[in-house]
């Protein structure tokens, strides 16, 4: 079978641009098939195997394979964090660590191939390191507008350092879970992440001085916890 390109003229009714847009969500989805398999060797992850699964068309799409692991991931990663972001706003300040964590184990839990893809130490190909490194970054910045809006102020280096150890940290956690190092059920792993990333919310941490930190808690309200006791 060899990959194709096609003119885009409606066809049956059917725009050039949405025609483009189905096969390209179908190679797509084949790709994370492919790239979330069990016991994965990337290196034999071939265009020929790619359109065996999704159709012909791989290359109006991707100019060759690096690009199209890199369009899964992007895509798998763009869905996992407008799905967290959106948790997140629905809930109160003190509720959001526990329903970012909610929404991605229950994410993983729901699709093992997304957690292979983003955590698993066994596909260690070069594009999918470069991603996890560059999503890491995406997800540190969240954590620190989340950390900066908790604590009333701009984000800074130490709030900056933070997010990446809490990024950090929830990624190796999560390989660790799905690797069977530890055992624990999805539900029990969210109160677990939760409870760790509320310790990063004590603006002790990011050198704030006490009159801050008492200024802060008058701000959350009298049922408040003070952090700095």
């Amino acid at each position: 079978m060899v990959c194709m390109t096609v003119s885009e003229r409606p066809y049956r009714g059917i725009e050039a641009a949405e025609r483009l847009a189905s096969r390209r969500r179908r190679l797509l989805d084949a790709g994370l098939d492919l790239l979330g398999a069990e016991q994965r060797d990337i290196s034999e992850l071939t265009v020929r195997g790619i359109c065996s699964r999704a159709g012909r068309y791989f290359y109006e799409s991707f100019a060759d394979k690096d690009e199209f692991v890199s369009g899964v991931f992007d895509w798998v990663i763009a869905e996992l964090a407008a799905t967290t972001q959106a948790a997140v706003a629905a809930v109160p300040a003190r509720e959001r660590s526990r329903a970012g964590m909610a929404n991605i184990v229950r994410t993983i839990a729901g699709d093992a191939r997304i957690g292979r893809l983003l955590f698993s130490t066994q596909l260690a190909n070069a594009v999918v390191m470069r991603k996890r490194a560059e999503s890491s970054a995406l997800f540190a910045m969240l954590s620190g507008q989340y950390a900066g809006d908790a604590l009333h102020m701009p984000a800074n280096d130490r709030i900056k350092a933070g997010a990446h150890f809490a990024v950090g940290g929830v990624g190796q956690t999560i390989s660790a879970w799905l690797a069977g190092d530890f055992r624990l059920g999805p539900d029990q792993l969210v109160d677990q992440l939760a409870l760790l990333l509320d310790q990063l919310s004590d603006p002790n941490l990011y050198g704030l001085k006490e009159t801050a930190a008492g200024a802060i808690a008058a701000r959350r309200g009298p049922g408040a916890t003070n952090a700095s006791s």
